[in-house]
């Protein structure tokens, strides 16, 4: 019996505070006990109840304000996914949160502009998988090509990959690591016959993502082009300021 994935903390209260939001336990209009009283209840630390709190508010189950607290808006959740993204590990909570599954695979001669994205040289046969990825909704959140470098074309998966990242598992079967993560994100319309497989409606407006992933010599080992449908998906990121350069 294959075992489970430990659940990082916060989304553990995470999802014990939604429960308790759909229990009445905490109803609409009404506030959150504060982070020290939730530290409290939880034996946690500020942080990781801070966490989970931010978890609620990407949801759309509560909001928070300075001085006030943090208010319960909704019963349930909204349909469309919202990705944070500081770093690889929350790309790794993106799949954490989220099912691929693979609905075709084939080993292919790359040519064109996809040879150019991924420095393939003429002859070299990549592994391409066309795969859909949920949410806790059932549409699906998004349709993706990946491409397998030739040295990992025979990457063991099943179709229903789960929610372990691909990289994860070409690190693991091969040894391999992933030193560099290169995205580019732009707005497309949904043409066919993607849409049909998203459930949506042709040129319906959509974001499409493009992952690289590098390794230490800074080839591509994987590369995911992710189309997600406008009104099912969202993309938040923060900067810093480096305190060195004042920028």
């Amino acid at each position: 019996m294959p075992q489970l994935r430990q659940q990082p903390r916060y989304l553990q209260l995470a999802q014990t505070l939604i429960n308790e939001i759909e229990d009445g336990r905490y109803p609409i209009g009404t506030l959150l006990p504060t982070e020290f009283d939730l530290c409290d209840q939880f034996g946690a630390s500020r942080f990781t109840v801070r966490e989970a709190i931010k978890r609620l508010v990407q949801s759309g189950m509560v909001s928070r304000q300075a001085g006030v607290g943090t208010r319960v808006l909704g019963l349930s959740r909204p349909a469309a996914y919202r990705q944070v993204m500081e770093g690889l590990s929350d790309l790794q909570q993106y799949t954490n949160e989220t099912r691929l599954t693979i609905i075709a695979r084939e080993t292919i001669v790359l040519e064109g502009p996809i040879a150019d994205q991924v420095g393939a040289t003429p002859g070299q046969t990549w592994l391409h998988l066309r795969a859909l990825r949920r949410a806790a909704g059932t549409s699906p959140i998004s349709y993706s090509d990946i491409y397998l470098h030739p040295a990992f074309r025979s990457l063991k998966l099943d179709d229903d990959v789960g929610s372990m990242p691909i990289f994860s598992r070409i690190e693991e079967q091969f040894g391999e690591r992933v030193a560099e993560v290169r995205q580019q994100i732009e707005a497309v319309a949904i043409r066919a016959p993607i849409a049909t497989l998203l459930e949506t409606e042709t040129d319906a407006p959509g974001l499409r993502l493009t992952r690289q992933y590098l390794n230490a010599r800074a080839e591509v080992i994987e590369m995911a082009i992710n189309t997600h449908p406008a009104d099912r998906y969202s993309y938040s990121q923060t900067f810093r300021r480096d305190p060195e350069s004042g920028l």
